[in-house]
């Protein structure tokens, strides 16, 4: 799985595929502070850019990927 869960931050690792989304969001509701760092994530689907983006979170790293990180930057930051 490209989802690591600590007790505040749900680590991203690699390709975040659709199958990623569900767990991704059941996550995020049941811990509304918790934080998602992006910074191994190398790729993600669309269905896990739609859930950061309704859910919000804070995001501790962005990917170390510059054109990722900037992509995501431009979405989840409006």
């Amino acid at each position: 799985m490209a989802l690591e869960f600590k007790k505040t931050t749900a680590v991203a690792r690699d390709l975040l595929g659709v199958e990623d989304a569900e767990t991704l969001l059941e996550w995020l509701i049941k811990h509304p502070r918790g934080r998602v760092n992006l910074s191994a994530c190398t790729h993600l689907h669309a269905s896990n850019l739609q859930v950061l983006m309704a859910a919000r979170p804070k995001i501790s790293a962005w990917p170390k990927d510059r054109a990722l990180a900037d992509w995501l930057r431009a979405a989840l930051t409006q």
